[in-house]
């Protein structure tokens, strides 16, 4: 995911802030977009928004910490850096207990602004890329037959081709296998691991030859 798909949400009650902050960041580049409270982002967000937020603390109604936490119950990855005017030890507690990137004191310091929004986008672009992952073995998986599918469990459980032939019948190919009578093709397991969320079994040892 490239930076300029990534938006800077900012969330404060303070026009002043809020524009002055959206104007540094243009000029820097970023994209924003900016909401008067939490409830006004609420009510405006998307599951497919990327980048990150710039949450006040202290605004009227609902205040920065809660939007956090509401976030995270819907679901929601953008990553998160607090700002405040405001600040003390419990309040960055709870910020960082909810996964805040970074806890900004005003007046804010630019520098270090950039540099928790930077380590923000790179945090969004990881979740996008697992995203992504996921979403690729999902669809590989779905084009599995029944038959492929018994074969791909035995492969997660730890089974190698020998055993897996002879529970099933079947002749495994090695390499990039087409589906024939008989035989069965097996995406890649790494991928159909992370996708199932199931940890790849230890390796089971074939029988020893004897001759």
């Amino acid at each position: 995911m490239r930076a300029h798909d990534l938006t800077v949400f900012i969330v404060d009650d303070d026009v002043s802030v809020r524009d002055a902050l959206a104007l540094l960041l243009s000029v820097r580049g970023y994209r924003t977009a900016v909401f008067s409270s939490a409830e006004d982002f609420l009510s405006a967000w998307r599951a497919s928004w990327t980048g990150c937020l710039l949450i006040d603390i202290r605004m009227p109604g609902m205040d920065g910490l809660a939007l956090q936490e509401r976030l995270i119950a819907m679901g929601c990855t953008l990553p998160v850096v607090v700002i405040t005017g405001h600040g003390d030890v419990g309040s960055a507690r709870r910020a960082f207990k909810s996964n805040a990137i970074d806890f900004l004191e005003k007046p804010i310091d630019h520098d270090k602004l950039i540099e928790a929004i930077d380590q923000a986008f790179n945090s969004q672009t990881l979740i996008q890329d697992r995203k992504s992952s996921s979403e690729k073995a999902a669809a590989l998986l779905e084009q599995l037959t029944p038959r492929e599918r018994e074969v791909m469990d035995l492969v997660v459980a730890g089974y190698h081709n020998r055993e897996i032939a002879a529970k099933r019948g079947i002749r495994v190919r090695t390499g990039p296998a087409r589906s024939s009578a008989g035989a069965c093709r097996v995406p890649p397991a790494p991928s159909a691991v992370r996708c199932r969320g199931i940890r790849q079994g230890p390796n089971r040892r074939s029988p020893t030859n004897t001759q």
